[in-house]
């Protein structure tokens, strides 16, 4: 399979969840008048059942035995289903109020998520396997981080200018359920595009594979799986936190238009695309672990100016030296879960990518949780719950929101990434030992 189109799709998936991730808020909360309490309440009911499906998709597929192979037939059904409840999830009846918005947005939001999940376990699991080495995986994750920062840009950027000025006001939701639609049908035909030409290899579809508890328990008790999985969650955490509220940041703590949100999300775009070749070379030269621990201080730093920045010039300088360090984690992060997953198989002899990966996906699934209650604790500490009730000084909410909250999650990254002993990369299992002949005495 031609590494570009595996890459291209990560376009196809990003572009839907990341719309999600950005636009929750400003369309559910500021506009439809959802209590933030009960926003972030069903973000921590997500990240449950987040954490139960994930790891039972991903064992799953790896048993999956088809003539189209273990991860193409999870690919094709995942991508229909979140580009469905894409559309969904931003078409709820404006008259919809109380338990029943509630309700609307608790039953797309989790459908959402399992069919993220299920396209994502299967996806990230062909990395290791399509690329067998570090260098192979540099450059194969490098580029498919370039297309999810082309999708960042339509789904982050863009999205605010389609559904408040293109297609919509800021308070109408017509804007939100026309470009649901549009980018639904172009992630749909990215990701058939890219599932429909995946070429497993057949070796591992025979492998013996191990109960689905027994996988479980051995990943458990992986010290160096919580380790790398607490670490991803300090840098995803953080992003997550400014991805769900920089649209209101930039409505009342710069005190400017929602749709100004372009210039600012599209200067930490362009500057994270611009690093990823820097930090592939980098990982070439001096190894991922090196430049991952790298990357995680540029990311905390960043997020110091960004507080006290009082202009759209001074937030996207500050936010562009987040942007490196995120630049520098998009390229590097997944290759340390890859090392991860290939001293298990070098231990254990089995390849479990799908299940594996799906155990590291609850650190990243709770990303949405994790800043769902801390956005929920605006309202205890700032008095804003909702557009119709902001509070006395929502500035001041959302200015803690994007920077303070992210910038302790990542210093703690820092801390653990330092601690980490990340083992060497490539996967070759041990060969089992000859059986000895019958009868013969073996040799001293």
């Amino acid at each position: 399979m031609p590494t570009w189109r595996y890459a291209i799709g990560m376009f196809g998936l990003a572009i839907p969840i990341n719309t999600i991730r950005v636009s929750t808020l400003l369309y559910y909360v500021d506009i439809h008048g959802l209590d933030v309490r009960a926003y972030g309440t069903v973000m921590a009911v997500y990240a449950v059942l987040d954490a139960i499906d994930n790891p039972i998709l991903g064992h799953l597929s790896d048993r999956t035995r088809s003539r189209w192979g273990r991860r193409r037939p999870w690919l094709v059904v995942g991508s229909v289903i979140l580009s469905a409840c894409l559309v969904g999830f931003f078409s709820a009846p404006d008259t919809l109020t109380g338990l029943g918005l509630v309700a609307w947005f608790a039953c797309f939001a989790i459908l959402c998520e399992a069919a993220d999940s299920m396209f994502a376990a299967n996806y990230h699991a062909l990395l290791p396997e399509l690329f067998r080495t570090e260098h192979e995986r540099a450059g194969a994750n490098a580029l498919r981080q370039v297309f999810q920062l082309v999708a960042l840009a339509v789904a982050l950027a863009v999205t605010p200018v389609l559904t408040t000025s293109v297609f919509g006001t800021e308070t109408t939701t017509g804007g939100f359920t026309t470009t649901a639609l549009v980018y639904a049908a172009v992630a749909l035909g990215v990701l058939l595009f890219m599932a429909l030409g995946v070429r497993e290899d057949p070796a591992r579809a025979v492998e013996e594979h191990s109960s689905f508890l027994t996988g479980v328990g051995v990943i458990l008790r992986n010290r160096l799986f919580w380790q790398v999985g607490i670490a991803t969650a300090c840098y995803l955490v953080p992003l997550a936190f400014v991805l769900a509220g920089i649209q209101l940041y930039v409505k009342y703590s710069l005190g400017l238009p929602v749709a100004t949100t372009l210039w600012l999300i599209g200067t930490a775009i362009v500057v994270a695309a611009a690093g990823l070749g820097a930090w592939t070379a980098l990982v070439r030269r001096r190894g991922a672990p090196f430049a991952w621990r790298l990357a995680f201080v540029f990311l905390a730093a960043g997020f110091v100016p960004f507080f006290f920045a009082r202009s759209l010039l001074q937030a996207a300088l500050s936010l562009a030296i987040v942007a490196v360090g995120w630049s520098g984690l998009l390229a590097t992060n997944d290759l340390i879960q890859a090392r991860v997953l290939d001293e298990d198989a070098r231990v254990h002899g089995q390849h479990r990518e799908g299940l594996f990966l799906s155990a590291f996906g609850f650190f990243s699934r709770i990303t949405g949780a994790t800043a769902g209650i801390g956005l929920g604790s605006l309202g205890f500490l700032f008095g804003y719950y909702s557009g119709a009730n902001p509070g006395p000084d929502p500035g001041m909410a959302f200015r803690v929101a994007v920077s303070v909250y992210p910038f302790v999650i990542a210093v703690v990254g820092v801390v653990l990434s330092m601690l980490v002993r990340v083992p060497e990369a490539g996967a070759t299992i041990p060969a089992a030992p000859a059986p000895e002949p019958t009868g013969q005495r073996p040799t001293v």
